[in-house]
């Protein structure tokens, strides 16, 4: 019997612990467990509609420092009743490679409507929403967003993560005053913490001093 129990246990820790990442490259939960996560490309929730090549675990996979500087965000927020939720960070090549395959495939609009609702799938390579590289493959970029600690609930960003429009813009006008607070404070806490915003979703940064700003990796998360 006790050779089963510990049999169990080793296989728990293995568990815990995943892959061999690469240098420099670390489980979020492993720098600060706190941070809340729910990884879409894990899931069928995304604007494709099926888990995504790569995503074999629901993990967050990221450089080191990139990591820690959101630890410091988390602790900041942590103070005021409110915490970290993250959508995506570190990306394989392989994910970015199935929704370049997904985009040329006009048909395919099975989550059209809650995802990409005024916008033509044709366009949304030169709307900037779909590229071929990405700076999530390099592991310092995340999709991210902020939640109630007591609720549970994300802070009304005016639109939905992964929206594909103009009303994810930072800037978008045509928001109440409380969501566009509310973008404001992810983006401001966000900036002074080392990170770059992109013009076209508001959940969106790089860490600006990213320590592979030209590898694109293509290891999956395990």
């Amino acid at each position: 019997m006790k050779k089963y129990v510990i049999f169990f246990i080793v296989l728990f820790c293995l568990e815990g612990k995943g892959q061999k990442l690469p240098d420099g490259f670390t489980y979020l939960s492993e720098i600060d467990p706190t941070i809340k996560k729910e990884l879409r490309y894990f899931t069928t929730n995304n604007f494709i509609g099926i888990p995504i090549d790569g995503y074999k675990n629901n993990k967050i996979i990221l450089t080191t420092p990139t990591a820690r500087a959101l630890k410091e965000i988390q602790t900041k927020l942590m103070s005021s009743g409110l915490s970290i939720k993250i959508f995506d960070a570190y990306r394989p090549q392989q994910a970015v490679n199935h929704f370049i395959r997904w985009a040329k495939v006009m048909n395919d609009t099975l989550m059209k409507q809650f995802y990409y609702p005024d916008v033509q799938k044709s366009e949304l390579f030169t709307l900037g929403f779909i590229a071929l590289k990405s700076g999530h493959t390099r592991g310092s970029t995340v999709d991210l967003s902020i939640v109630d600690i007591k609720t549970n609930r994300e802070l009304d960003m005016g639109s939905s993560y992964d929206f594909f429009g103009e009303k994810s813009h930072p800037f978008y006008k045509k928001i109440t005053d409380k969501q566009m607070k509310n973008r404001m404070l992810l983006r401001s806490i966000m900036i002074k913490n080392g990170f770059i915003p992109y013009d076209n979703e508001w959940w969106h940064f790089t860490l600006k001093d990213e320590p592979y700003p030209t590898t694109y990796f293509n290891f999956t998360i395990e």
